[in-house]
């Protein structure tokens, strides 16, 4: 068959006796390379301008265009339905590919939940200084077990918001310091409720990665 196209290349080199039925077999004549180069050329240029659509797979779309009589080996896949295509080309749902379902949740695209959402609450490790990861969670509770700084975390990102849960342990008392990134109103920190086993908790919204905005409400038990 004459290759007119890129799409009747073949990927066994010596399948390539031809360009356009012009000879580039063994022992073609001096002329016959220099005329197959000018219509690889042409050939090259048509893809480019898109005079020449290249075999190609939509598979999230569900259709495949350009590729129904290409087989396997020359670079398609034999068929002319999604299904089929993956079939032929041994890939799995799940394993190779992966399922594009209309129903999940993009990150650049507005979204309407129809059933709720929720966040886990992480556990923040209690110390002399408690230092949140904001990569880890959104929310967090920390039971004081004796007076303790709430550090700058680490990885802010801004627009990120949440809320941190501050438990006092059994024998209360315990107080709370702030590190510097930690903005509230007035430029006051809060003080915390000391009654044992009392619940107060921040809010936050990260400004900016050296200013976290927080609202502070105490005594909830």
């Amino acid at each position: 068959m004459a290759k007119t196209s890129w799409n009747d290349y073949s990927a066994t080199s010596a399948s390539n006796t031809d360009i356009d039925s012009i000879n580039i077999d063994e022992g073609c004549p001096p002329s016959g390379i220099n005329n197959a180069i000018r219509e690889l050329m042409a050939h090259t240029a048509d893809v480019v301008s898109g005079t020449t659509a290249l075999a190609s797979i939509n598979i999230d779309g569900g259709s495949i265009t350009g590729i129904t009589d290409l087989a396997v080996a020359d670079g398609g896949t034999g068929a002319s339905d999604a299904s089929t295509a993956r079939t032929n080309l041994g890939l799995v749902i799940g394993t190779d590919v992966q399922a594009y379902d209309a129903q999940n949740a993009l990150t650049d695209t507005a979204q309407t939940f129809t059933a709720a959402q929720r966040a886990t609450i992480t556990t923040l490790t209690d110390g002399a200084t408690i230092t949140p990861d904001f990569a880890a969670s959104n929310n967090y509770v920390v039971t004081l077990g004796g007076n303790r700084t709430l550090a700058n975390p680490t990885n802010l990102t801004a627009g990120q918001s949440g809320s941190i849960f501050v438990v006092q342990d059994g024998t209360g008392s315990r107080t709370l310091s702030f590190g510097s990134y930690w903005d509230f109103a007035a430029g006051t920190a809060p003080t915390l409720t000391t009654t044992a086993a009392s619940v107060d908790r921040i809010d936050y919204v990260v400004r900016s990665t050296t200013s976290i905005h927080a609202v502070f409400t105490a005594n909830y038990s």
